[in-house]
């Protein structure tokens, strides 16, 4: 079935609280983009469960929308590359290497992002890249920035490769790298099965979660939580697995118990 035969418009709007316009047009795109980000946080709490990661747009609906809960880039971008689908916009599907931490020649093809052809040129979109995610489309021209707020997103061309990178409180961070290849759905199933099992990759390792609030937002690092508004950054560590579960009912919108048994391999003193 097509994604655009599947997508429940009105539950998704519901969930990410717009009532905007739906025309194809960068009002729209930005607008959504914003809500979307606003209303569903980026955690990987199911990953650190060993539950499997659906990617298929119902099971998205039921997770992100109905559930309320939140996902990780896959998880993101399909969800949001259907709707756009849904009202007349164009998505391409890339995967872009992380580069925040090893260089390009050593990442592997691990992120999923969006690029949206307008009259205006052409956008890329990534709700899913956690802490550093524009909250805005950003230009795909080259060192054309894009603000919102304190943080500031860019791309940058080098041969066939463009990077994005973002500046915030003066520091200039890069974030990945692609070649804006459009890619074919079982790319992302085997990207997203590497991503969400294999014993090496940081999502199961790791808690790695972000969620706006207004003026700012909440990341989650492990135990490292800072809460950020305004510029300031307020930071601290959580106690124990309770601790975790209320902060996903405080800041990020859901309550699990199961998250009292959370295994964590980075946080070994949970064990």
């Amino acid at each position: 079935m097509a994604t655009n035969e599947i997508v429940d418009l009105d539950k998704y709007f519901e969930r990410i609280r717009w009532g905007g316009p739906t025309a194809p047009s960068y009002a729209t795109l930005a607008g959504i983009l914003e809500a979307h980000m606003s209303a569903i946080p980026f955690e990987n709490v199911d990953v650190l469960l060993g539950r499997g990661i659906r990617i298929d747009v119902e099971g998205l609906q039921a997770k992100l929308v109905s559930a309320r809960r939140g996902g990780y880039c896959y998880e993101h971008a399909t969800l949001l590359g259907a709707v756009l689908d849904r009202l007349g916009f164009s998505p391409v599907r890339h995967l872009a290497r992380v580069v925040m931490i090893v260089p390009r020649t050593v990442a592997a093809r691990g992120h999923m992002f969006l690029t949206v052809p307008l009259p205006e040129g052409t956008f890329a979109v990534d709700p899913g890249f956690g802490a550093l995610a524009p909250r805005i489309p950003v230009p795909v021209v080259d060192r054309k920035e894009a603000s919102a707020g304190r943080e500031t997103h860019w791309l940058e061309r080098e041969g066939q490769y463009w990077t994005l990178k973002m500046r915030a409180n003066d520091v200039v961070s890069d974030c990945w790298a692609t070649t804006f290849e459009a890619e074919n759905p079982g790319d992302f199933a085997v990207a997203n099965h590497y991503t969400s099992t294999h014993p090496e990759s940081a999502f199961v390792n790791r808690i790695m979660m972000r969620v706006l609030i207004p003026r700012g937002r909440v990341t989650v690092h492990n135990r490292d939580v800072t809460i950020t508004r305004d510029g300031v950054a307020v930071a601290s560590q959580l106690a124990d697995r309770k601790a975790l579960r209320e902060l996903l009912a405080t800041h990020f919108g859901f309550d699990l118990p199961e998250v009292e048994a959370l295994r964590v391999p980075a946080i070994p003193e949970w064990e």
